[in-house]
Parts: C-alpha cells; structure tokens; sequence
C-alpha cells in the first residue's frame, strides 16, 4: 500500500454517527498484506482484502473493545469483518472483509459509504462505560484499603468483560461493588469525551494518567473520558452518553491470580 496517510478517527469525535461518507485510499488482497498485519487477522483468507479509507466510524479492536463490523458501499459492496490498527503504518487502519463479488473491487480515490452495526456497537459501548463505572466503583472503595492498588486492564468482551487490578481483592468486596456500581449507574453521570494535554493531567493531580505520547500524530491531544463524578481514563473507546445507559450491570465474581485481581462483569 503506498499511502502513510494516517486515517481519521471520526468515530472518536462522534460515536453516534453510524454512517459516514469517506475516500478509499488503497485495496489490497489479504494474502499481499506484509507478515505483522496478516498476524493481526487470525481469520483471514485468500478470498478477503484490505481497505483503507481516509475517515473510518469503525472502531479497530483494541483497548479491550471488539472491533465495529459492517460494510462499505460504492462500486459494489464489500462486507467489514474485522478491523485492526495497521502494525507498520502509525495511525492507519486496516478493514477486512470480503467484496460481494470476486470481479468488482474498489478502486482507489472512490468515494465510499460506511455503516456499521448499530446493535453491536451500542452492545460495544455499554460494555466499555460499565468497565470504565466498575473500575471507578472499585478504586472509590479499595485505592487506600489495598496497598500498591492500581488499575491494570480491562476486557469489555460479551463473554470475558473483566477489569484487573494489582492487588489481591477478598471476597468480601463483591457486594460492595456491586452496591457502588448500581449507585453509578443510576445516577445518570455524564459520559464526555474530552481532549487533554499533558499539563492538563498535571493541573488535575492526575500524573499517574499519563498515556505515551508516543501514541498521537503530530498537533494531537490525548483522548479522555471523564464520568463526570466518578472517575476519568484515557480511553480511544466508544460510550454510551450516561452511565444509566449501560443497563443493569452485574458483578460476577472476584479471581484473584499471582498479587492480582480480576473483576469479572455482565451487562443486561
């Protein structure tokens, strides 16, 4: 592909825009694809290709979200199956996917619609603000109970959605949470998407957040979401607007691995 151009990340600026109209950059065969990105994609086939388009609503895999799938229509329709950050072009993203027929492909400079899956995102971004509200309840009640707390990671995955910390968590917190977590849901916060500096963490006491500032473009801000009364991460995700839009969310159990601990989560 010779294009560098990173992709624009309009779904990080609006995550309630489920169609966009975009430009095709370039169109590759899956099988063309160097070594590191095929790796990206363990389904791929001979039979898919790869689409980069300048602006994209779809959200690639990563940050514990699974990726937006979908399609793309202009000359013909080409099917998202999956969609990943490129591993050797910084800022650029990869669409999977296969074209209806085997004939028509799109050609570069083409102009492309975009739509993805609305009932898969929304599923997506309740269960990214729930990890993000269940993370902020358990750092409310054990950040001065358990020494050397800290979030780790998070998984916001229908069947594994879980959040790590560092530290061991009894047992004994799991209705607690749960009692924190149902008072963050119904209090209807805020969920807004802010763009921060570095001094802007400073200025908030909030050091500790920092991302690498290797991860932006040139003239960029790092992306934050504040739950306003609650807690705020730097997160490239998508959200619901208010936490009460998560739905219910149930704390499932408390596993606890080698000094760490793992929350483990449902959304209904």
């Amino acid at each position: 592909m010779a294009s560098e151009t990173r992709t624009y990340l309009a779904f990080q600026r609006n995550a309630n825009q489920h169609t966009l109209q975009t430009n095709v950059i370039a169109v590759q065969p899956f099988s063309a694809l160097e070594e590191s990105n095929r790796q990206l994609f363990k389904n791929g086939s001979d039979e898919d290709h790869v689409v980069v388009t300048e602006q994209t609503i779809f959200h690639p895999q990563g940050g514990g979200q699974p990726s937006d799938v979908g399609e793309m229509a202009g000359s013909c329709t080409f099917t998202v199956i999956s969609v990943r950050m490129d591993a050797i072009h910084d800022g650029r993203v990869l669409h999977l996917g296969r074209f209806a027929t085997a004939s028509g492909i799109f050609v570069n400079g083409e102009t492309v619609q975009q739509a993805i899956d609305v009932e898969k995102r929304l599923l997506y971004s309740r269960l990214h603000t729930a990890g993000h509200v269940l993370g902020a309840a358990v750092r409310h009640l054990l950040e001065k109970e358990i020494e050397n707390f800290d979030e780790l990671k998070a998984s916001h995955f229908p069947e594994s959605a879980a959040c790590e910390f560092q530290g061991l968590i009894d047992g004994k917190w799991k209705e607690p949470i749960q009692k924190k977590v149902d008072e963050y849901v119904a209090a209807k916060m805020p969920v807004e998407v802010e763009w921060w500096d570095e001094e802007d963490f400073r200025s908030k006491g909030l050091e500790r957040l920092i991302p690498d500032s290797g991860m932006l473009g040139p003239g960029e801000k790092f992306r934050v979401v504040n739950i306003v009364g609650a807690e705020v991460y730097p997160c490239g995700g998508t959200h619901v607007d208010t936490t009460d839009l998560c739905g219910p969310v149930g704390v499932r159990k408390i596993s606890r691995k080698t000094g760490n601990s793992k929350v483990s989560y449902t959304v209904n």
